[in-house]
């Protein structure tokens, strides 16, 4: 098997467990998927965000597929830096589109609980990113990702792309 082939396969399974268990499983569990009634334009947003958040949740796993060579679970990391696509304009496109997925499902389904699961999402992957993944990609990539970090936002995306350079 190719090293592509195993990113593929290992992307897959981390995409079924760790998207589909934040953004699936557990808004399941909180709401039985059952709806209140919203005013409408709050629940077309919340279509919106849940449609928007998963192609550019699919893009940013074959970004690790494509561009690494590897997977975003910690336990397959990619063997080379993944900044491009989406990367180019937001360090965490992969956590952006889960929480803008809850967050839609929030709107769309009128329940509360989903906010309350969205911050408590949000508040564990800054937790994650900050403790583990920034410090863990420095000491892989160096001054790569440290350039990649000075000229691309974490968080929100920037309209303009910008190539960091030296990375690759």
């Amino acid at each position: 098997m190719t090293s592509r082939a195993r990113a593929a396969a290992g992307s897959a399974v981390f995409f079924a467990l760790a998207p589909g268990l934040a953004a699936g499983l557990i808004p399941w569990l909180l709401t039985d998927w059952h709806t209140h009634r919203w005013w409408l334009p709050a629940r077309l947003a919340g279509a919106a965000l849940i449609l928007a958040g998963i192609p550019v949740l699919v893009h940013a796993f074959v970004r690790f597929v494509v561009e690494g060579l590897g997977t975003p679970a910690p336990v397959a990391p990619p063997e080379r830096l993944v900044i491009g696509g989406l990367y180019r304009y937001v360090r965490n496109p992969m956590y952006v589109a889960v929480a803008a997925t809850i967050v839609g499902q929030a709107f769309l389904l009128g329940r509360v609980v989903l906010f309350v699961w969205a911050t408590v999402f949000a508040l564990a992957v800054w937790s994650f990113v900050h403790w583990y993944e920034e410090p863990t990609l420095h000491r892989r990539f160096g001054a790569a990702y440290d350039e990649y970090r000075r000229t691309v936002p974490a968080w929100w995306p920037r309209l303009k792309r910008r190539a960091a350079r030296g990375a690759g």
